[in-house]
């Protein structure tokens, strides 16, 4: 039966609702507070979706019988308070999608290492010659794919935003990289309740679901020990005890252990394409999702070690002078950051800042200390950085450009440095997105 529907949002998650919601026979019109670019509102012409921009009209969005939000509109919003007074139902772009697939979900969250955890996963199950595809939180809109055409298998990147509006939304596999806290001005800076949110991902799960998670992470064990999940564990560490039932992933004597019922995948740790610790549990919760699937031992394998890494995530850019650069612009919480600060093995130049999302920098002070020679702070309003570090970091500076920020570092650089560009804050002061962000850093880092 055809529903009066209204999509709040006109970006990739909103357009692509709407044309799902259209080709299912609904009438459908779009709202956006904001500005709809160009290419979007091609989409929606092309399909004879009515929209509207700059503005919502209440009186329409609340004749819906359902209303699918984009991610970013938050709970608190006064529109989406008005739908929950008049109990008009309202759900997210991804529970929307989901409900009309017919294809089994991966679907991976966390606070840091879910987008290269994705794509390592889509691409061994592209290898494995699989009927597969790949968004929620990267490319293409998930709605807009399942009205192009439903597919076998979805790997989906969720967020916490997209998270919090499912309802039905169940994965045949869930995997939950960590929890740290992100995102806290949307939580009412209270960790808890971005805790419950990422958690979602496995509460419709049943038993004959999957739940891969990182054993070592404080957090998640808390959580699954007060509030058990249904499905079927698959922890993963780099040191786990070996018991006659375990199943899960770790490392023995530099060997990746990957083990599903019965049966054990066993390679060399210095196979992998991915380094550095962080995507050392990339890799094995990919191979865990991998072999639950039963994809072949040799299709794991090539896949984890064949794999490239992704742009703006501890990606070389150049060596300048003997200076090495590095875009990590992706890191957009301190934890990210913790991660890339980690894995230097060279003193660093450090360039960070943004859009301050209630961070908290004591537990980089330790890595500070150790690898750091120069602070530069890429932001409008540096002050929390120069607080954090000033008695910590010898040399701090402030940039309003990329440009700026790269001409600094190489003027405070030495043949043998490196300067990391992992800024710990969202870009949306001086930049359109962290890839835009990267982008200028690449171009700053070649023009010199």
């Amino acid at each position: 039966m055809s529903q009066r529907i209204t999509i709040l949002g006109g970006g990739e998650s909103g357009t692509g609702a709407a044309v799902l919601a259209k080709k299912l026979g609904n009438q459908v019109f779009l709202s956006d507070a904001g500005g709809i670019k160009t290419k979007y509102k091609d989409v929606l012409s092309h399909h004879g979706i009515e929209w509207e921009e700059g503005g919502h009209s209440p009186n329409r969005i609340l004749d819906s019988d359902l209303v699918i939000k984009s991610p970013g509109i938050p709970e608190k919003a006064p529109i989406i308070k008005e739908l929950n007074v008049r109990n008009i139902p309202w759900i997210d772009e991804i529970e929307y999608a989901y409900q009309h697939t017919n294809g089994k979900i991966i679907a991976i969250t966390g606070s840091n290492g879910k987008t290269t955890t994705t794509l390592l996963t889509h691409h061994m199950l592209v290898n494995a010659g699989l009927d597969v595809g790949l968004g929620g939180n990267i490319g293409k809109s998930f709605a807009l794919q399942v009205a192009e055409r439903d597919r076998d298998y979805w790997v989906l990147e969720v967020s916490s935003f997209q998270l919090d509006g499912t309802r039905t939304f169940r994965p045949y596999i869930a995997i939950l990289m960590n929890i740290t806290p992100d995102h806290l001005d949307r939580y009412n800076y209270d960790f808890q309740n971005y805790i419950d949110s990422k958690m979602r991902i496995t509460r419709n799960q049943t038993p004959s679901d999957h739940l891969i998670f990182w054993q070592e992470d404080p957090v998640i064990v808390k959580e699954l020990s007060e509030k058990p999940t249904r499905a079927t564990c698959y922890p993963f560490a780099l040191v786990a005890e070996k018991t006659a039932d375990w199943k899960g992933a770790r490392v023995n004597n530099e060997e990746l252990e990957i083990q599903t019922i019965n049966n054990q995948l066993t390679m060399s740790i210095h196979d992998l394409a991915l380094k550095g610790k962080h995507n050392l549990f990339n890799s094995m919760a990919s191979g865990v999702a991998g072999r639950i699937l039963e994809l072949r031992k040799e299709v794991v394998r090539d896949s984890l070690t064949h794999f490239e890494n992704i742009e703006h995530r501890l990606e070389f850019v150049a060596k300048v002078a003997g200076i090495t650069f590095i875009n990590d612009s992706k890191a957009t919480n301190v934890n990210s950051t913790w991660y890339a600060l980690e894995s230097m093995d060279k003193p660093v130049i450090w360039i960070a800042g943004g859009v301050d999302k209630g961070n908290d920098y004591n537990e980089l002070m330790p890595l500070v200390q150790e690898r750091v020679k120069a602070l530069i702070c890429l932001g409008k309003d540096n002050s929390k950085l120069h607080e954090a570090f000033g008695g910590v970091v010898d040399q701090i500076v402030d940039a309003e450009s990329a440009q700026e920020a790269v001409n600094l570092a190489y003027e405070l650089g030495y043949k043998g440095d490196a300067v990391l560009l992992s800024p710990a804050c969202a870009s949306f002061d001086l930049f359109e997105s962290y890839e835009d962000r990267g982008h200028q850093f690449k171009q700053a880092v070649r023009s010199l």
